[in-house]
């Protein structure tokens, strides 16, 4: 069966401007990190970037070295973009990162002119398009001038193959040096994508955020859930199957630690007060000043997609449920700087 869209697929999302851009986000995207790889068949795909588009999620978000295996995010995307998305394309915000490992040898990762702009022809190739609507540096290179990956941004949007640039994972400084070298040639840096959420302030420790509102970038939130945590699932021991499988490594012990767990607890019961799960509250909160675009979410299926759509009955946070959501985290947060303690400028 052709998928055809929801016609009333705008009528209940709410878009905000990525910072001083005319590029406006769902205020709820979707993120293709570790559940639309190699093991992902693709009606169950389509069921949920399907009900997410007739939902008015307009941004999906991708990188070369989501799946697993690497690229087959995008590979499994770009069927999607020619089988059922073609006649939509215009509609939407499709972006992609270069940063992390991707192929052996020196060129293969980080933020050198030849690994991202290599990176991002593969990325194209892999999705079937002739552009990405936003290609982000996906890390800050420490051992390659900032100039140099910066220009290579540029010469994604000057050869046309992103229409916006971003950074993600980069801290205030780095942020603050970044968009004045691209401003220099011209070009805007739209949207910085951190980690950010109630149990991982670092943007607001090291304010990033704060320069990030100073200069008009826009901020997605990635991992607003706590990669989980937030969904209060491993309160209850649910950690077989998901990212806190100790056979995955991108949650930490640390994290499901009983002074994180703790908070969470204490969360849930703000949640209920508030007719709201877990995950809708934690949206809420990662949502509530007015520096932040968007939230990325990542789901496993139509059911957690539904959960995380519901933040859209209750977007707004009174003070008074801001102070209690602090008090209950106090002690119970997670230190999630991208650079090392101790890093030297």
């Amino acid at each position: 069966m052709t998928y055809r869209a929801d016609p009333a697929r705008y009528d209940t999302m709410q878009y905000r401007h990525s910072g001083k851009s005319g590029l406006q986000l769902p205020v709820v995207s979707l993120g293709l990190w570790q559940n639309f790889g190699g093991t992902r068949d693709y009606p169950s795909a389509m069921e949920i970037l399907g009900h997410a588009f007739d939902a008015g999620v307009t941004h999906f978000d991708l990188a070369n070295n989501y799946g697993p295996p690497a690229g087959s995010s995008e590979e499994l995307f770009g069927q999607v973009l020619a089988r059922d998305f073609k006649p939509y394309r215009d509609e939407l915000i499709v972006s992609s990162k270069a940063g992390y490992n991707m192929w052996p040898g020196p060129y293969g990762e980080f933020g050198s002119r030849k690994y991202l702009l290599a990176s991002l022809d593969q990325s194209l190739k892999r999705l079937g398009l002739d552009y990405v609507d936003i290609f982000y540096s996906h890390r800050y290179d420490p051992n390659t001038p900032l100039e140099e990956t910066m220009g290579a941004l540029a010469q994604a949007v000057r050869s046309g193959k992103a229409l916006y640039v971003g950074v993600s994972s980069y801290p205030e400084h780095e942020t603050r040096a970044a968009h004045r070298i691209l401003q220099e040639m011209g070009v805007a840096t739209t949207i910085h994508q951190p980690s950010y959420s109630i149990l991982n302030r670092w943007i607001e420790a090291d304010r990033t955020i704060d320069a990030c509102g100073e200069l008009g970038i826009g901020i997605i939130a990635f991992s607003p859930l706590a990669q989980g945590v937030l969904s209060g699932k491993y309160n209850l021991g649910g950690a077989t199957g998901t990212r806190g499988d100790n056979t995955n490594t991108t949650l930490r012990a640390s994290h499901i630690e009983p002074r994180v767990l703790a908070a969470v607890d204490a969360l849930g019961a703000i949640a209920r007060s508030r007719g709201q799960s877990m995950v809708q509250l934690a949206l809420s909160w990662a949502l509530r000043r007015p520096e932040m675009t968007s939230a990325l979410i990542g789901v496993r299926n139509l059911d957690q997609l539904k959960d995380n759509l519901g933040v859209l009955n209750n977007l707004t946070l009174r003070d008074d449920e801001i102070a209690a959501i602090d008090a209950a985290t106090k002690g119970g947060l997670m230190d999630l700087h991208p650079l090392p303690s101790g890093w030297l400028r």
